[in-house]
């Protein structure tokens, strides 16, 4: 029977008759150091307003036993055991065994190929709990959890609330964790392991980080920079929103083949991807950090206070990822998040919101498999811009004023999103009720494009606006190579041209029709470049008009700082993505944008956004001119000792000559992660490097290392080859879910279209059990291994039509993956349909 998903109305009507008053959950872990059994017991206290009512409880793991006031209780194949007759106040006890804990959901067992260690990990968003143990799981019904644990004798165990109590057992120890808070299912956790465990105190509090024993070098390598980002933003965040992190215990557990990070409550579990085997770049580092800050602001967005149902989904991810940001720019040395969030994050964002799978921010949620779905670019990135443009909107002193009375009246509850838009318009003294119509439940991306008529400059809008402010920037050439960009940086000297433009005036404009009027603004004489969207304050997309259209793409290197370029990269990714630039265009203004910049944080992004232009948006006959464009600006990047590592990453993408090739490896020296993407490179090239992949795998001390001979082995042209990546990767999942796109990405190659053709079938005959495993990994497999080559229109009509079949989360990361491809085989000048944006 299918295991069935918990609707809104049976959420609401069980959230109406029940009250949770605790759980205590005694788990057994020794099964897992040598099997796959973890084994549960969970005892729900609870009461009902409606005594004699029944409802259900959630239990998706094998039910050995189960009984409800004593009374025994029968379970079916659904994930659920039904509770009649319930009485005022009610006890539950439910034994039940998790054994998939490879493939599947809640729980997972992990093997470290260095050492053989067993690690486990926990996590349970959406509604994954229940596949551990029995559970009301679903968001409002929150209530303080008691771990007990049983684990071999050599391994740790990290739960939310910290300091437990250990007893020596025959064979094991058991733990027993202090009472948590009152917590949603999906914010608790248990990790266990022998994991190599560091401590600091700061500022009142105790903060461990954790990481499997193979990995302790690179943890103390990491141990003061994660220390020092965790002290940061446990103090920005208790100061803004007037709310201290209310728990003296916070950790931080680094685990093996785990997706992405989880804000688990005082107990964040992360994948241990993070923990960068060669030194980390600039941007690299920064999204370390931002991830750290995202997960921490889950504390008071998620877990101190609560989406009621996940239609406000938006309230948890997208506040998160707004205030990570924020922190990062005001408390720690990464002054410019919002610069890499918008070469980043938010284009994918403008592409996703212009897309087939494009929804209002907030919007009905019928199940929780549907809001499984939503876990994306509109929730995350877009998100995030548009609470932006909100603090812009209403000024950051009533934004934070607001925020804290919104965290004072709902901690430790559930909250919506009229409660927030309640405590900011207090605040702010602003009505936000057609912000929100606007903002949060309407799909979609303005644009922006400016007339002019003499020194008359008028803001013009393609559709009716939301509400908003923005700014226009003016720009005039000083004449100078170099000088001070205004943002402490050098202007953009590394610009051919030698020209640099100068702003002369940024003029903010409060938007609320479609034609607005821009006053303040120097004559048109005076004037080369008109920013539309300068500082990035707005969500919304912008077109040069016409007559300027040509120079725009040539300015936006001359552009003098990291945000004003990255508004003008912004616009040309825009227009190359609705088929509006050339890919020869936009590959060539990207390129000497990357020349210009002085911000390390984006020249890493920008890198990457020029390489994956020559690689899967140009046409075949241009390919060879833009990726060699590529490599030459690498090598000059080369030449700057703090770009260089960056840089020869970059070449070793897209080296093409064996000038390039055996420059790399005269410059690569011991760096196994640079040998390592050179091989990866000159195996696509066809070149015999099997012998010297065995060599440089037993010299690597990386525990994961086998990967990297595996990508290897994906970007061969060889049909042996092939066929043994395909099996590991999509067929066995062998592959640690955090380096599935890099060795996907190694077996989707241009120019081995009769290879690969085959394995364009095989993903769609896999859509239909994409889903299997839970969230991340059908996103990961539904969007990685969808083929960007080899394929037509007919193709993406094919796997879009399959797509309808699928379960929710695999149907959205399909269609809006497709949609990507349709725009790339359009911009390459494969035939399709027209492109929407």
């Amino acid at each position: 029977m299918e295991i069935r998903s918990l609707t809104r109305s049976e959420a609401e009507r069980r959230g109406a008759l029940l009250k949770v008053e605790r759980y205590d959950v005694d788990i057994d872990l020794t099964g897992l150091a040598d099997g796959p059994e973890a084994r549960c017991v969970s005892t729900v206290a609870f009461s009902c307003r409606e005594p004699g009512a029944e409802t259900f409880v959630d239990c998706a793991a094998e039910v050995r036993s189960a009984t409800l006031n004593g009374r025994s209780l029968t379970s079916t194949a659904d994930g659920r055991i039904a509770l009649p007759a319930l009485a005022g106040h009610n006890v539950l006890r439910v034994e039940s065994v998790q054994a998939d804990t490879t493939t599947g959901e809640g729980v997972h067992r992990a093997i470290d190929p260095a050492d053989g260690e067993v690690y486990v990990w926990m996590s349970f968003e959406p509604d994954e709990a229940r596949f551990v143990w029995a559970c009301f799981d679903q968001p409002d019904l929150k209530a303080p959890h008691a771990f007990t644990i049983t684990a071999p004798s050599a391994w740790t165990v990290t739960s939310n609330s910290g300091d437990p109590r250990i007893e020596e057992l025959e064979s094991a120890r058991r733990w027993t964790f202090p009472d948590t808070p009152p917590l949603s299912t999906y914010n608790t956790v248990v990790n266990a392991g022998p994991f190599h465990e560091i401590r600091r105190e700061a500022d009142g509090h105790d903060l461990g980080i954790y990481a499997r024993r193979s990995l302790a070098p690179i943890l103390e390598r990491d141990a003061d920079e994660l220390f020092t980002l965790t002290r940061q933003g446990l103090a920005f965040f208790g100061e803004v929103f007037a709310m201290p992190f209310p728990q003296r215990k916070y950790d931080q557990v680094f685990v093996p083949e785990f997706g992405g990070a989880m804000e688990n409550y005082g107990c964040v579990t992360w994948s241990d991807a993070f923990l960068r085997r060669a030194t980390p770049t600039p941007a690299e580092s920064e999204l370390f950090a931002k991830v750290l800050l995202h997960e921490m602001a889950h504390m008071w967005f998620g877990n101190i206070v609560t989406m009621r149902w996940w239609d406000d989904l938006w309230l948890n991810e997208a506040f998160a990822e707004f205030a990570c940001h924020w922190a990062a720019e005001r408390a720690t040395r990464y002054t410019d998040a919002w610069a890499s969030h918008l070469a980043g994050g938010k284009l994918k964002a403008y592409l996703s919101d212009q897309g087939p799978v494009s929804h209002p921010i907030h919007q009905p949620i019928h199940d929780v498999a549907q809001a499984a779905s939503i876990f994306d670019n509109i929730t995350y990135p877009k998100g995030a811009s548009v609470l932006q443009q909100l603090k812009t909107y209403v000024g950051e002193e009533r934004f934070r004023v607001g925020m804290t009375a919104y965290f004072a009246r709902h901690a430790w509850g559930s909250a919506t999103l009229q409660d927030l838009i309640d405590a900011l318009s207090e605040a702010s003294g602003r009505d936000l009720d057609t912000w929100r119509t606007a903002w949060l439940a309407t799909a979609g991306t303005d644009r922006f494009s400016l007339e002019r008529d003499g020194d008359t400059v008028t803001l013009v809008a393609a559709d009716t606006p939301r509400p908003q402010v923005l700014a226009v920037g003016a720009y005039s050439r000083n004449g100078k190579e170099g000088g001070d960009g205004g943002d402490g940086s050098n202007g953009g000297n590394n610009d051919p041209s030698g020209e640099v433009l100068e702003r002369r005036a940024l003029v903010r404009v409060e938007v609320t029709q479609t034609r607005t009027p821009v006053t303040g603004l120097p004559t048109e004489a005076d004037l080369d470049v008109l920013l539309i969207n300068d500082e990035d304050l707005t969500f919304a997309t912008t077109r040069p008009d016409l007559a300027t259209r040509d120079a725009f793409f040539l300015a936006a290197a001359q552009l003098p700082t990291a945000i004003s370029r990255g508004v003008a990269t912004a616009t040309v990714w825009d227009m190359l993505t609705t088929g509006e630039a050339t890919a020869a265009e936009a590959g060539r203004s990207i390129t000497a944008v990357l020349m210009a910049e002085t911000s390390d944080a984006v020249i890493e992004p920008y890198l990457t956004l020029a390489a994956n232009i020559a690689e899967l948006w140009a046409p075949e006959g241009e390919r060879a001119g833009l990726t060699a464009a590529v490599a030459e600006a690498c090598r000059r990047l080369a030449a700057d000792p703090g770009r260089r590592q960056v840089a020869l990453r970059g070449l070793a993408r897209v080296a093409t000559t064996p000038d390039d090739l055996t420059w790399l490896r005269e410059q690569a020296g011991d760096d196994v992660d640079l040998l390592w993407r050179t091989l990866v490179r000159e195996a696509e090239l066809g070149g015999d490097v099997s012998s010297e992949s065995a060599l440089l795998l037993e010299r690597d001390p990386d525990p994961d290392a086998w990967v990297r001979a595996l990508t290897v082995r994906a970007a061969l042209p060889d049909p042996a080859a092939k066929e043994e990546v395909w099996q590991r990767l999509a067929v066995d999942r062998a592959v640690p879910i955090n380096s599935v796109g890099q060795v996907a990405a190694a077996f989707w190659r241009p120019d081995q279209d009769g290879l690969l053709t085959p394995y364009t079938q095989h993903y769609l005959d896999s859509i239909p059990d994409l889903h299997r495993g839970g969230m991340i990994p059908a996103m990961v497999f539904a969007g990685q291994l969808f083929p960007p080559h080899a394929i037509d229109s007919a193709y993406i009509e094919e796997a879009q039509k399959a797509s309808h079949e699928a379960a929710p989360v695999v149907r959205n990361t399909l269609l809006e993956r497709s949609d990507t491809v349709k725009r790339m085989l359009h911009s390459r000048g494969t035939p399709t349909d027209p492109v929407t944006g």
